[in-house]
């Protein structure tokens, strides 16, 4: 899928997970039925535009209520999108993933795909996802850690709500202005490098990512027609080569490499498979008929 059909995609996703529109200039939080549905990308409840829930943020709520009960029903929703999709979801259906692929079509001098850290820092996201969103919240009651001091989105929603809550915004301290840093960072950050919070930061990629590996949509590698000419590992912007794993758990899914391979050897769909290729019948006797063109 070439890039222009995939912002198309991307832009209606966000457009449905935001349909509260007038929110953006009344300045009020959306608090119809529907908020208690989880969206299955990263997209803050108290965004003014939101119509449903974020899975992190109910996922926190849920670990950090003075009554512990497991959270059937967001950890129920988390394994069904990922098992159904995978990073799919990262790659056409998150708003934050939709604005920071915007970010990194800014032109600009310097644009890093690989250095020296990147490999460790991918990690990091697993941490993430265990000690702010699993761990502290657990331990400390009506505490949602990731969403209280780091969440991207949650920080963008706050100064959305800003411009039309003017107290609101003078309620606003330390605390704040620390993740206006940290949304800042990440979006500068992601003007040079592709994807910056998916790749080291978000604990939903930390959760959709291994699913990868057993979700119904899948990606494959046809061997015999690859000819490895390093297309489809050039044009991916989460530096993941999908003739070696096709279903990394860091590949978002964008099927950009699909649309560059030249000989049809990358595919992905429900269980797709690639084809078999028939092999060549070399030594094989031929009829005698057959050479003399006769049938």
């Amino acid at each position: 899928m070439d890039k222009k059909k995939r912002i198309v995609i991307q832009s209606i996703a966000t457009l449905l997970q935001n349909a509260n529109l007038k929110g953006f200039f009344t300045g009020k939080i959306y608090t119809g039925q529907s908020k208690g549905v989880c969206v299955p990308g990263l997209n803050c409840y108290s965004c003014p535009g939101a119509i449903g829930a974020c899975p992190l943020g109910s996922l926190q709520n849920a670990l950090s209520a003075y009554k512990f009960k497991l959270p059937y029903y967001v950890v129920g929703l988390l394994l069904f999108f990922g098992t159904l999709l995978g990073r799919l979801i990262c790659g056409f259906l998150c708003p934050f993933g939709f604005l920071q692929d915007l970010l990194h079509r800014i032109p600009f001098p310097v644009k890093l795909k690989h250095f020296r850290l990147d490999k460790y820092l991918r990690y990091l996201k697993y941490i993430l996802l265990v000690v702010l969103v699993i761990v502290l919240p657990i331990c400390v009651k009506m505490t949602p850690f990731f969403c209280k001091y780091l969440c991207p989105s949650g920080t963008l929603a706050g100064i959305l709500l800003s411009f039309r809550n003017s107290a609101l915004f003078q309620a606003y301290g330390k605390l704040f202005t620390w993740k206006v840093i940290v949304l800042a960072v990440i979006l500068v950050a992601g003007v040079m490098i592709a994807r910056p919070f998916c790749k080291y930061l978000c604990p939903l990629g930390a959760i959709y990512g291994p699913l990868n590996k057993v979700s119904l949509y899948r990606m494959e590698c046809d061997a015999s027609k690859c000819i490895s000419c390093g297309k489809c590992s050039a044009v991916c912007e989460m530096c993941v080569d999908p003739t070696k794993d096709a279903n990394s758990a860091e590949c978002i899914r964008c099927l950009q490499c699909v649309h560059e391979c030249p000989t049809k050897a990358l595919r992905a769909g429900i269980k797709s498979k690639p084809e078999t290729s028939k092999p060549s019948h070399e030594g094989e006797k031929v009829p005698e008929g057959r050479m003399r063109g006769k049938d």
